[in-house]
């Protein structure tokens, strides 16, 4: 059977690694029909990539997520002629810009070592470490939710609120904004990475792209006049000196933290706690040694990791493992698949607790390693060092439908109930 898949719309969203291992096992290196991408499959191959940012360039990041996978702008609609006066006029930014502006996860070398170094003052270990109380604080509420005895959403309750509330928190963002925060991350989620790319740009979608643009200028230019202490005012004065940030790239930097501070932890809590729940022999020794947590965090990591896939592009003529690749091409790391690859792990697609799964790649590698990853580990852990404890009297009730991405992977929904036995 010839194998075929497309990276931008997976076969199997509520499970794709059996596929994965099809591909790891028939078609390591494979070049995509509908997309002409190269989709590398094996542990060592998507290492070799994503440690080698000179040779692959993380430039096609732009192309695939930022533009919604289309290389051709929007369609001069009359929606979009009203966004594009709405930047000109509500934003103050150049619509023309919106293509090229600076972003982190598409820059390669100085310019992105540059940027990441300005961004890493928000993650400081002592500055992580000072929103411990507050994660805390926040996971009680939810396990209040919980006790209560009422309907409760893992994702909903417990698993949003928790990382949008801090990344806010690290943003400087107003209490009021945080819902529109998570509607306005969704919304990205959804054009860039779901179904929403595959549909015309409606006028909903400039609509909300306009609310985010504008609302992230105008902080941008509060911050640059009055500068407090969070990272967006870090992120505008960050380079004094140097070639100044344009308020269009300080809104970009912002969303990508906004997206990324939210989606990557709302997910690995999903994970984690679903790995839990279907694997008792696992849950029963956390539960029993909660410092296992931070064990049981790097194995979901793993086994079912909240980024599935990268992006990047050939500088030059390469090759991986015997392949050519021609300069200009697109490479795409599976990181979900090199995660379950027996070759690196063994028995990948059980979860265990004890195991060896150094270099793990969920949090990716090389230089464009996740900056927040020290900030998700610790919300994860303030979260399952509050839910362990209660897990083996509840239940998952319903379906655990999935988020329709073909780059996040989590649930969308995930109903607990206490069990009838242990009410």
């Amino acid at each position: 059977m010839t194998i075929e898949f497309d990276p931008c719309h997976h076969p199997d969203v509520s499970d794709p690694y059996p596929f994965y291992r099809q591909l790891r096992d028939e078609a390591p290196i494979h070049r995509s029909t509908s997309t002409g991408a190269l989709c590398i499959a094996r542990y060592e191959d998507v290492a070799a990539v994503l440690k080698d940012s000179d040779t692959f360039s993380s430039s096609a990041m732009r192309t695939f997520l930022m533009n919604g996978g289309r290389s051709e702008r929007p369609p001069l609609s009359l929606p979009a002629l009203r966004f594009f006066f709405g930047l000109i006029l509500r934003a103050r930014v150049n619509p023309y810009r919106m293509q090229n502006g600076r972003n982190l996860i598409s820059e390669d070398g100085p310019p992105h070592a540059e940027m990441r170094n300005i961004v890493n003052r928000g993650f400081t270990p002592s500055q992580v470490a000072r929103l411990e109380v507050q994660a805390r604080e926040l996971v009680a509420v939810s396990m209040q939710i919980l006790d209560a005895g009422g309907p409760f959403d893992l994702v909903r309750d417990l698993a949003i609120p928790l990382p949008v509330s801090l990344i806010c928190e690290i943003l400087g963002i107003e209490v009021g904004k945080r819902e529109d925060f998570k509607r306005w991350s969704d919304a990205i989620v959804d054009v860039s990475t779901g179904p929403g790319r595959d549909a015309p740009f409606e006028a909903r979608v400039f609509k909300t792209f306009l609310e985010l643009v504008t609302y992230f200028s105008r902080i941008a230019r509060q911050r640059a006049k009055h500068p407090g202490d969070d990272l967006i005012s870090t992120i505008v004065h960050g380079n004094a000196g140097e070639e100044s940030l344009s308020t269009l790239d300080v809104v970009n930097f912002v969303t990508l933290l906004m997206v990324a501070g939210n989606e990557t932890t709302t997910n690995l809590i999903g994970n984690a706690t679903l790995a839990l729940l279907q694997h008792p022999e696992a849950r029963k020794a956390v539960e029993d040694d909660l410092s296992l947590v931070p064990e049981a965090i790097e194995e979901a990591l793993r086994y079912d990791a909240p980024i599935q896939l990268l992006f990047r592009e050939a500088t030059c003529d390469t090759e991986i493992n015997g392949t050519r690749i021609a300069k200009g091409e697109i490479v795409v790391p599976l990181l979900g698949s090199a995660n379950r690859d027996e070759r690196q792990f063994d028995d990948p697609d059980v979860f265990r607790l004890g195991r060896s799964r150094s270099g793990h790649l969920g949090f990716g590698f090389g230089a464009h390693f996740c900056l927040g990853a020290s900030l998700a580990r610790l919300e994860a852990r303030a979260a399952l060092e509050g839910l362990v404890p209660r897990l083996s009297a509840l239940e998952i009730e319903g379906p655990v439908p999935r988020i329709h991405s073909f780059l996040i992977r989590g649930p969308r929904q995930l109903k607990l109930r206490r069990m009838a036995s242990a009410a």
